[in-house]
């Protein structure tokens, strides 16, 4: 029988309990985020920063290097956000009815 996810204890949980380090070369911080290295590599990389690969193919980030390849993330996405379907609805209509 399962128990709750209130009841169970920490230490049976997979992931969580477990004290990694981060990553990044030169640091030796507990990570607090562990991240794919598919979805995450660019970032990290980009953002000026090294990290040692693992056979499990994640980045472990401590609190500070996550912040600074999450910034550099919130930049790239910014640059390739869609603009609201009203702007562009108003431009093309502009140029339409426009006589």
């Amino acid at each position: 029988m399962k128990l709750p996810k209130e009841l169970k204890d920490k230490s049976d949980l997979g992931g969580s309990a477990k004290n990694r380090e981060c990553s990044i070369q030169g640091c030796g911080e507990v990570a607090i985020r562990s991240l794919s290295e598919n979805a995450w590599k660019n970032y990290v990389e980009n953002s000026g920063l090294k990290y040692n690969k693992n056979s499990r193919h994640k980045i472990y980030l401590c609190k500070i290097h996550y912040s600074q390849s999450n910034k550099y993330r919130k930049s790239q996405e910014k640059n390739f956000q869609k603009k609201g379907f009203l702007d562009d609805s108003i431009a093309v209509r502009k140029g339409k009815w426009d006589f």
